[in-house]
């Protein structure tokens, strides 16, 4: 067991927040993924994908190995994002504090996951 345990509850909660933002995506998230060009028949898988790293987040509390490997995917798509808003140089609020920021708080998460575990 991973303690303590509220740095995944916390990344965990995050992402079931923005499943529920990309559900129907509000304004800024419709504007971040319009602008990197994702493609909108690829949106609907966004929800499901939070939600699974959401559950692994808090699986893994029980299940240390688990942590490791969802908070390794979340950091990689958070690489993905960034690179994704530097290719079409969108170096605003989206790169800044959504997606570099994120991938902070997920890297931090990670490396106090492989020590915890």
């Amino acid at each position: 067991m991973i303690t303590p345990w509220w740095p995944l509850v916390a990344l965990a909660v995050v992402q079931v927040g923005d499943a529920v933002m990309c559900a129907k995506p509000v304004a800024f998230i419709r504007q971040c993924l319009l602008d990197v060009h994702y493609p909108q028949r690829l949106w609907k898988l966004l929800p499901p994908l939070k939600v699974a790293a959401a559950a692994g987040l808090v699986a893994g509390i029980w299940f240390p190995p688990l942590a490791v490997l969802t908070c390794a995917a979340l950091v990689a798509y958070f690489v993905i994002a960034v690179s994704a808003h530097v290719r079409v140089r969108d170096f605003g609020r989206n790169l800044f504090l959504n997606a570099t920021g994120m991938l902070a708080g997920c890297t931090a998460v990670l490396v106090f996951v492989i020590q915890a575990a």
